[in-house]
């Protein structure tokens, strides 16, 4: 069975360098999820204002299509992706067997001097409290884990692919 990892968690825990690596690893399909926000969505960011469902919604069953697309095709993918409320990751695996959630988990003092570093990243700081408040932990019904970010990106993506193959899902990673 194919697998698709959504690295999931709050701006600034590490998905995009964490998904690097093990795409790197793995040499599956990749997609950073802020791809395909909407630019009205960047901009309402960009200035501050947090997305709201109404928001939200497009964007997940963009993310969605293209885990459809990736299951078709018999890839292994990884897409980066907030995913805060068990709303959003029931849309994200709602018809995609495929899914497991990689919940980054770091506290919240580390996050905030990672976001705090950025450059050029569209999300300002101030809108990461919004988040931090919105993020409803995995479900023990929900298929994935939370992994702490702490040391590397290389360190984390092991601790993942170990969790994913501890979890039963190992079969994915076959001839990785």
């Amino acid at each position: 069975m194919t697998r698709t990892l959504v690295v999931m968690g709050v701006s600034g825990v590490g998905k995009t360098s964490v998904a690097d690596e093990i795409v790197e690893r793995t040499g599956w399909a990749f997609v950073e999820g802020d791809d395909l926000h909407t630019d009205a969505n960047r901009a309402k960011m960009a200035s501050g204002v947090p997305l709201d469902d109404d928001d939200r919604w497009p964007w997940l069953r963009r993310i969605a299509a293209w885990i459809g697309e990736q299951e078709a095709a018999g890839r292994g993918a990884v897409v980066t992706c907030s995913a805060l409320k068990r709303s959003y990751r029931d849309l994200l695996r709602d018809g995609h067997p495929s899914v497991w959630f990689v919940h980054l988990l770091a506290p919240p003092e580390l996050i905030k001097e990672r976001v705090d570093a950025r450059r050029g990243h569209y999300m300002p700081p101030s809108l990461l409290q919004s988040q931090l408040a919105t993020l409803e932990p995995l479900g023990p019904d929900e298929p994935g884990a939370g992994v702490e970010t702490t040391g590397s990106p290389d360190d984390v993506a092991e601790r993942v692919l170990a969790q994913l193959a501890d979890d039963g899902a190992g079969d994915a990673l076959q001839g990785r």
